[in-house]
C-alpha cells in the first residue's frame, strides 16, 4: 500500500497528461495544480476511463488559475485501471497528486 505522493508531472500546453493511474488497487488522492507562471492559465480534471477523457469525465474544466495560484481538488477515489488526468492551457503547472492506496 502506497502512502504519500502517487503522481506528479510538469504539464505541457494543451496536453491532456495522466498523473495518476494506479493498476491493482483504489486510491484515494488529492490532486494540487500549482501555476508557476506570471500569467493566468486555465486547467481541466477528469476521472477517466481511459488516458483521452471524454466530455462526461472532466471533474473541472477551464478553470482559471491565477498567477501563482494552486487549485486542490481532495478525495478523489480513482478505482483500479481509472485515469487522473489534467489538462493546461500553457506550460508551466506542476500537478501533485498525493494521498493512499487501499
Amino acid at each position: 500500500m502506497a502512502i504519500g505522493k502517487l503522481g506528479a508531472a510538469d504539464l505541457a500546453a494543451n496536453v491532456n497528461t495522466t498523473v495518476y493511474n494506479p493498476a491493482a488497487v483504489a486510491g484515494t488522492v488529492t490532486l494540487s495544480l500549482c501555476n508557476r507562471n506570471a500569467v493566468g492559465v486555465a486547467v481541466r480534471v477528469a476521472l477517466a476511463a481511459a488516458a483521452a477523457p471524454t466530455s462526461a469525465e472532466w471533474i473541472e474544466f477551464d478553470v482559471f488559475l491565477p498567477p501563482s495560484g494552486v487549485l486542490e481538488r481532495s478525495a478523489i477515489v480513482v478505482g483500479p485501471g481509472q485515469y487522473l488526468v489534467a489538462r493546461a492551457s500553457a506550460s508551466g503547472v506542476s500537478a501533485v497528486a498525493f494521498g493512499f492506496e487501499d
